[in-house]
């Protein structure tokens, strides 16, 4: 007998998780909308596409790997390709700022991402612990905004997601795409296999503005059917994960 390759998804969808569903019913996957961050007795599954607090979740019960980017990498990239200052600090470090700065959680959504006027406007000593490490970044001016789903070290999918500071979605341009292949040229084996990067035009060039996991990414109109490749890799099960990609597996799940 054989077996249906699972995707699990969360209580509530997007309308880009529902367009992922939809592409996984279309290719043949068995998909499971769970009501709760429960995982039902008995369930098995090899994928999911969640935001990080349901991935974190049902993923160890599942035995389901999660790849993502470090939670330092932006901090470590060239300051040719951010354009900018960005920092990887302990929060209690950020709570010293008294300029406004652009802060975010690395990997998940437990300090949000916006501008502080000052590092008093974040979440004190009672609400998170202080060695809690945030991205601090200095404000930066995007004409546009990109996203990019990266597979094998190429871009398999891509879609404009802003102009101007608001909501424009679209096909990404050339120019975006020139900058994304020259990026994963020069920094590419320090990414997982299956990742996106959301990247940025400003006066003074492109620049890349955070890394995201693609099993917690929308898609905005990247094609579902290459998002989904992207999604697969991205979260799969623990004893298929490559060899390269076991340092970029989210400390939930032991990988064989």
């Amino acid at each position: 007998m054989i077996r249906l390759v699972t995707i699990v998804f969360p209580p509530r969808l997007t309308a880009s998780a529902e367009a992922i569903r939809a592409t996984a019913v279309q290719r043949g996957l068995a998909t499971v909308q769970l009501s709760t961050f429960a995982v039902p007795a008995g369930l098995t599954a090899e994928h999911l596409h969640a935001g990080p607090g349901f991935a974190d979740a049902v993923a160890g019960k599942l035995d389901i790997a999660l790849l993502e980017a470090p939670a330092d990498w932006l901090a470590r990239l060239p300051r040719a390709l951010v354009r900018r200052r960005v920092e990887a600090v302990p929060i209690s470090h950020a709570w010293q700022l008294r300029s406004p700065a652009f802060i975010k959680s690395p990997n998940d959504k437990n300090i949000k991402a916006m501008i502080y006027s000052d590092g008093t406007r974040l979440p004190g000593s009672d609400a998170v612990d202080a060695d809690t490490v945030v991205l601090v970044s200095d404000l930066i001016d995007l004409s546009s905004e990109h996203r990019l789903f990266i597979l094998d070290g190429q871009i398999h999918a891509a879609s404009q997601y802003a102009e101007g500071g608001r909501l424009h979605i679209a096909e990404a341009p050339a120019d975006a795409l020139a900058f994304g292949v020259e990026l994963l040229a020069e920094v590419g084996a320090s990414l997982p296999s299956a990742v996106v990067i959301d990247v940025g035009d400003t006066e003074d060039g492109w620049a890349v503005i955070e890394p995201n996991a693609a099993w917690a990414s929308g898609c905005y109109q990247a094609a579902p059917e290459q998002v989904l490749d992207v999604v697969l890799r991205a979260a799969l099960p623990a004893g298929r994960v490559l060899d390269r990609d076991r340092p970029f597996v989210r400390n939930h799940v032991a990988v064989p």
